[in-house]
């Protein structure tokens, strides 16, 4: 009589007790906010919408410069969008459960590899990229400082650099701790 190979499908789950079921289960919790996070992105794409309507209706009185800061402001609904889709598929297939979207068309390159690290690099880049196009509305505007037309202060455009800057340094710290992480667990892994 042969045995057949246990394969992963027919392989008995480990008994865990019921506190431990009960703090794996918690994750499920996440589930609302993920739906929250959807939410939200519905009202962004009735935001990008009525900005989009005001492009369009606005196009011949506008000047040169409104028309590029609509634009940005419709590359900055983009870019929020997109951090937003990350969060939501990045982070519930990390923390909550598993999409099982292998060899689907449409299955984002990037959540092939996604993890936690992976997830905190991505979010940090985007969030430069979101605090990047600010700045550039900012600068754009910044013709009009000290006039009544203007939108901001000279203290208020240095603020932005600054916080802009102290993502770009968070951004290189998160990535730098994150190969100090992987050249050591390379390490453990060659002496082990």
């Amino acid at each position: 009589m042969t045995s057949e190979p246990k394969t992963a499908l027919s392989a008995p789950r480990p008994q865990i007790g019921p506190f431990a079921q009960l703090i794996f289960g918690s994750r499920w919790l996440q589930v609302p906010l993920y739906v929250g996070l959807i939410v939200a992105q519905a009202v962004y794409v009735l935001l990008f919408l009525k900005e989009l309507w005001h492009l369009v209706a606005d196009s011949f009185e506008a000047s040169e410069q409104q028309i590029m800061l609509i634009v940005l402001g419709l590359i900055d609904v983009v870019m929020i969008s997109n951090l937003l889709v990350m969060v939501i598929v990045g982070g519930y297939e990390t923390f909550v459960s598993r999409l099982n979207l292998s060899g689907h068309p449409d299955e984002p390159e990037w959540l092939s590899h996604v993890n936690a690290s992976v997830l905190k690099i991505k979010l940090a880049m985007a969030i430069i990229g979101i605090s990047s196009i600010s700045l550039l509305r900012t600068f754009i505007e910044a013709g009009n400082l000290g006039t009544t037309r203007s939108n901001f202060t000279e203290t208020g455009v240095m603020w932005q650099v600054l916080i802009h800057l102290t993502f770009i340094i968070s951004a290189i710290g998160i990535a730098w701790v994150d190969r100090l992480s992987h050249n050591g667990h390379r390490k453990e892994a060659g002496h082990g």
